[in-house]
């Protein structure tokens, strides 16, 4: 008599759902018969965004090597989704967190760093470049130093950041695409999610153009300093990760420019998408133009929208970024 064999599929924690994001047609938004535009919907990650797989991968990893040990103290400067993620790597496991973040943190991300348990430092005092990157980073070291075995995670030089897209987010596309794309088209600030995508999709498709949709305002790409409201976005600081070799264009987005992106991308495809996203659709509207035909064109969408409800997707500010940006 034939028994049949059931096979549970259950995780043990809430990050080992993460990964494995679809893959989706943006033909409403772009309807263009000679160039197509996918997404990868990172946003649909368990904590919101891309980076919990950089959290994942760097307290992992860490804790299997021994760097990081049961009980540490993490210490990130972070404008949210980051902080996000690492808030929920230290409550699975049992690891203390601390966040450091600034005025334009969206008021959602604070009040979910503080319901996952994470302790929030909040800087007030701008720095030289128009944001508050550099005060951040500098309370960072105050609070390590002033905490004994305290570990500063550094997202910004740390190489298991973009080992963790390399692995992760870009080897997962090389299986989803078949046919070669074009073009990659991702935000910076950090750099790492972009050049681990790229890198890894370069070995399966090596005529890959990549290009970088950075802040009008940020300094990653030598650009003048200047205000930026939609956080994540930029930097006013030049990541130690970056090689710009590796970046073959550059397309700088204002802040309207991003909130229009955003909007327009939930109004023609039902995805309610965060700051970063808006960009990247607003950047791939400014190459059309200028594309090859036929092209595909491969998007990665960071984060998704609900903790910018008081941001890009409520009209004062919308109107207010309006008057700014196209004065």
């Amino acid at each position: 008599m034939a028994v049949d064999t059931l096979t549970e599929s259950v995780a043990e924690s809430i990050f080992e759902c993460v990964g494995n994001t679809p893959v989706v047609a943006l033909n409403r938004l772009f309807p263009e018969a000679d160039v197509e535009v996918v997404a990868k919907l990172e946003l649909m990650n368990p904590g919101g965004s891309m980076k919990d797989r950089s959290a994942r991968y760097i307290v992992e990893c860490g804790l299997r090597e021994g760097s990081i040990r049961p009980g540490s103290h993490l210490v990130e400067s972070s404008s949210g989704n980051f902080g996000i993620a690492l808030a929920i790597a230290a409550r699975i496991h049992g690891l203390r967190f601390t966040c450091v973040l600034d005025p334009k943190a969206a008021p959602a991300n604070v009040a979910i760093l503080r319901h996952l348990g994470a302790e929030v430092d909040l800087v007030s005092e701008p720095d030289d470049m128009g944001g508050y990157l550099h005060t951040r980073i500098r309370r960072v070291k105050e609070i390590v130093a002033g905490s004994p075995g305290a570990i500063w995670i550094n997202q910004y030089a740390n190489d298991r950041n973009w080992q963790a897209h390399y692995h992760g987010t870009g080897a997962e596309l090389t299986q989803q695409l078949v046919h070669p794309p074009s073009y990659l088209v991702g935000a910076v600030s950090t750099t790492g999610s972009l050049l681990g995508c790229s890198r890894r999709l370069r070995e399966s498709f090596p005529e890959l153009r990549v290009v970088a949709v950075d802040a009008v305002g940020s300094v990653i790409f030598g650009g003048s300093p200047g205000r930026r409201d939609v956080p994540g976005l930029g930097a006013s600081r030049v990541p130690e990760l970056l090689t710009s070799a590796e970046i073959d264009d550059v397309v700088h987005v204002n802040d309207f420019e991003t909130a229009v992106g955003c909007r327009d991308l939930l109004a023609a495809e039902g995805i309610f998408a965060g700051g970063s996203t808006g960009a990247v659709v607003a950047a791939i509207r400014r190459m059309l133009p200028r594309l090859p035909r036929p092209c595909r064109v491969v998007a990665v969408f960071p984060d998704r929208g609900d903790r910018y409800l008081d941001l890009v997707y409520d009209d004062d500010w919308f109107a207010a970024a309006r008057q700014r940006c196209t004065n």
